[in-house]
């Protein structure tokens, strides 16, 4: 076993050994891997949440993400017309997969209160093929989101999203609320927003573990209780990434783990460098 300390140092090596550059070397404090229980560890998938290159038309995103080395993609609406007929889902979606990636996750769709609303959101994501559409429906609208589900035969995960969600702001309100419900309903976590709210985003991996069919994994800088995001590139913010990504393998997560980039500035130098941040501590991790 590999004792030296994993620290975002190391972590950037690991990288670098590989051939892959890194951005900057933002001083970080270091967090202990998660305790983990006896038996081999579940590898992760690392995916792309492409709001990360929301300011990027598809054509242009395509070969970016070729770059970044990723194929499970969630696509935003700027990529993917969602809000469009289902046959120009599918377009696109044909599109991305002539390219070689994935439909693993999606952009939240939002979800009313409203029957057609709802069936329209369902079929261009059977169009589509999503493995998981990433929604917030309205807690109203939570009846007509299970018919449909079961309907369509489609796995959904509730995104929550922080202490400006008054309906979701953290995975505990998306757990009660699905308690009843079918069991292809389940969480997407995000993990920074998770945090925001003073709630610790590695206690609810282990908790809803059993329910948690995407994440997406996010670093920031904004104090507990903050209703605006101070994004970062992984690595630089206030999470324990290394604790997070060592949890998800510990409980078995089969899902993607989706980097999705919100800082503003610096899109594609941000997304190369959190890919890599997180690349590299899972190369270290998963020789540990």
């Amino acid at each position: 076993m590999n004792s030296s300390p994993l620290t975002r140092r190391n972590a950037i090596k690991t990288l670098a050994l590989s051939g892959l550059a890194l951005g900057s070397g933002k001083s970080w404090a270091q967090a202990q891997p998660a305790r983990r229980p006896v038996g081999r560890r579940t590898p992760l998938r690392v995916g792309l949440a492409t709001y990360s290159l929301r300011h990027l038309p598809v054509d242009d995103a395509i070969p970016v993400m070729k770059d970044m080395r990723v194929e499970d993609i969630g696509p935003f609406r700027t990529h993917i017309p969602w809000n469009g007929a289902a046959a120009q889902c599918k377009a696109v979606v044909d599109k991305l997969r002539a390219a070689g990636f994935n439909l693993t996750g999606s952009g939240v769709f939002r979800l009313p209160n409203d029957e057609a609303a709802v069936q329209q959101a369902f079929t261009n994501a059977k169009a589509a093929g999503l493995a998981t559409m990433v929604c917030s429906p309205e807690m109203a609208a939570l009846p007509l989101v299970e018919k449909f589900v079961k309907e369509f035969d489609q796995k959904i995960a509730i995104h929550n999203h922080g202490p400006e969600d008054k309906v979701y702001p953290t995975p505990k309100e998306v757990w009660t609320a699905i308690q009843p419900l079918d069991k292809r309903i389940g969480l997407c976590i995000d993990v920074a927003h998770t945090a925001r709210t003073g709630t610790d985003p590695i206690e609810m991996i282990r908790l809803f573990a059993p329910r948690l069919y995407d994440l997406h994994i996010r670093d920031t800088t904004s104090p507990v209780g903050d209703t605006k995001d101070d994004p970062a590139e992984v690595g630089s913010g206030r999470l324990d990434i290394i604790g997070i990504l060592s949890t998800l393998m510990d409980v078995g997560y089969t899902g993607v783990v989706a980097l999705e980039y919100e800082k503003p500035s610096n899109l594609v130098g941000g997304v190369f460098e959190s890919l890599g941040y997180i690349r590299g501590v899972l190369a270290t991790l998963q020789r540990s």
